[in-house]
């Protein structure tokens, strides 16, 4: 279902992307313009947390390990470091990578006083949380609610919602108007399943293609919105490898 466009290019970027911000300010009531904020990993939910990072008037780096998601970062017009090099540099912490142990110690020793760090992209292992823990050494108190403060060779680290992810800890995770997408695939994908599952071998499948493009129509209507069909000389055009320079 996270294959389907119309799921992860707009739940996963729009939705995400403004849920976690959501969150974050919910907690923490951050000023958020000026901060240097590190976003970890741009697929499509890191994406959408540092366009509206940068929309909000933030300086954003992005860490990623897969090179052309980097490049692209780079000349989206972040800037691009590595986890060490970003570690001294952030303000404000968010993982959206879906991987593990992103900051770990060698990172929280080397963080700001006051440092916030907030999860999006996975479960609460993207930070090494029993690292920091060990860390504090029982030096931990609720600050805010959702807001866990860890006192570190006399600076304090600051986590939102136990490091779990943000827009659903601290927030009330996407709004309707996006999530619809995603339940349109799931709904229409059900139906599909139900009426051609004599035909399917037992395995994973992606969305289909014409489900994917019928959400999308589905959805710009739901807004008012129609588009122009191609002309039978257009539609020829483009599925003939007869014309060209």
């Amino acid at each position: 279902m996270n294959e389907a466009q119309t799921k992860h290019m707009f739940d996963n970027r729009y939705g995400t992307g403004q849920s976690t911000i959501d969150g974050i300010l919910r907690a923490t009531n951050l000023l958020i313009a000026g901060r240097n904020v590190v976003v970890a990993g741009y697929g499509w939910v890191g994406r959408g947390i540092a366009q509206r990072m940068a929309g909000h008037g933030a300086h954003v780096t992005i860490i990623e390990v897969d090179p052309v998601r980097a490049l692209e970062a780079m000349m989206d017009g972040y800037q691009v470091m590595t986890v060490g090099q970003a570690a001294s540099w952030g303000d404000l912490f968010v993982t959206a990578t879906g991987n593990i142990n992103v900051f770990r110690r060698e990172h929280f020793e080397a963080m700001k006083d006051g440092a916030v760090m907030a999860n999006s992209g996975h479960f609460d292992a993207e930070l090494d949380l029993p690292a920091l823990r060990a860390m504090a050494e029982g030096h931990e108190r609720d600050v805010r609610p959702n807001v866990v403060e860890y006192e570190i060779g006399g600076k304090r680290l600051n986590l939102i919602a136990e490091g779990r992810l943000v827009n659903l800890g601290a927030a009330e995770g996407h709004p309707a108007a996006v999530m619809d997408m995603s339940f349109a695939n799931q709904a229409l994908s059900a139906e599909y399943v139900a009426k051609h599952y004599a035909e399917l071998a037992p395995q994973v499948y992606n969305v289909p293609e014409a489900i994917d493009a019928e959400v999308a129509r589905l959805k710009l209507a739901s807004m008012g919105i129609t588009l122009d069909p191609m002309t039978a000389q257009q539609l020829e055009y483009v599925t003939s490898w007869k014309h060209g320079t």
